[in-house]
């Protein structure tokens, strides 16, 4: 029985897994990626769009398995699994290498006398309690003088002695010994101090010119420089009508929108005279009512006295 015919129809159906093109594809496993460099097919893709793009993702992802396959396995729970290979490929990056953290003071010493660095556990054993612990934050074991109810008290201690504020001040003055640690080592990581000195003074020679004088009339400190450049714009005493014009009705626009700002006069007042800064000035103070009471009864008041002593007289 031939059953070439078969064979051949069936094959006919099936692409093989050999993808053979003018350029070999660039198959990158360590990052699953295949690049195709070969040109486009001008004809395929104007006929037929979608069947020409499938055939290449066809091709592309045909070789990336066939690569896959070639690579060490190791087994697992989900079955073998393919040991990828570092990556071969150059990928752009958004931002640039973060520089090297310069090293402490501590890590300085330590290289100098081969030191080598331990990573502690965040948990150790608790003897007492017969379980796991912190071995700071909540619940930790530095506080465990602080936080238990009975502690030894020296025979040659004061009568206000307090352990727990004692152990609470020395943890916190560890903690305060730690944090001025790590300013210093930022301050170091900076830069040198001929750098640090210079953003110094860029901040300080900001700061002059932010006054209305741009730091003319401001006392100046000990060794300052003076500060080069810096210029105050005026505008000209004679400009344009149409400038002139338009900044006076862009001032007046302004005062007529900003109702919160701008203090209006009532409009059944058309005098140019502000009343109440005038009864303000000649009551010295103490309102319209009080100047009203000694414009009318000023006499009366005089004369009543005058009286009283007229009286006395007798």
């Amino acid at each position: 029985m031939d059953v070439s015919g078969i064979i051949a129809s069936n094959a006919a159906k099936y692409q093989s897994i050999t993808v053979e093109k003018e350029t070999p594809l660039d198959v990158d496993a360590g990052l699953l990626i295949v690049t195709d460099l070969n040109p486009i097919d001008e004809d395929s893709y104007n006929a037929n769009l979608e069947d020409h793009l499938q055939a290449l993702a066809r091709d592309g992802v045909q070789s990336l398995i066939a690569s896959l396959f070639t690579l060490p396995t190791q087994r697992s729970e989900d079955g073998p699994l393919a040991q990828l290979p570092p990556p071969t490929t150059a990928l752009p990056r958004a931002k640039p290498l973060p520089k090297p953290k310069p090293p402490t003071k501590w890590e300085q010493f330590a290289a100098a006398k081969g030191i080598q660095h331990k990573v502690r556990d965040k948990r150790e054993w608790d003897e007492e309690k017969q379980d796991w612990v912190n071995r700071w934050g909540r619940d930790g074991k530095n506080r465990r003088f602080e936080e238990q109810w009975i502690t030894e008290v020296p025979l040659n201690a004061d009568v206000d002695h307090d352990p727990r504020k004692i152990a609470r001040d020395e943890r916190k003055a560890r903690v305060a010994k730690n944090e001025k640690q790590r300013l210093g080592n930022v301050s170091r990581a900076q830069g040198p101090r001929e750098v640090r000195k210079q953003e110094i003074e860029r901040t300080l020679a900001t700061s002059r010119i932010s006054t209305a004088s741009m730091g003319k009339f401001d006392k100046r400190l000990e060794g300052e420089k003076k500060v080069r450049g810096v210029k105050r714009k005026f505008e000209p005493t004679e400009k344009p009508l149409d400038d002139e014009k338009n900044a006076s009705l862009a001032l007046i626009s302004r005062m007529g929108s900003d109702a919160k700002k701008t203090r209006r006069e009532p409009a059944s007042e058309e005098s140019v005279l502000n009343v109440r800064k005038a009864v303000r000035f000649a009551s010295k103070g103490r309102g319209g009512v009080a100047l009203g009471r000694s414009a009318a009864g000023g006499r009366g008041g005089r004369g009543g006295r005058g009286g009283r002593g007229g009286r006395g007289k007798r």
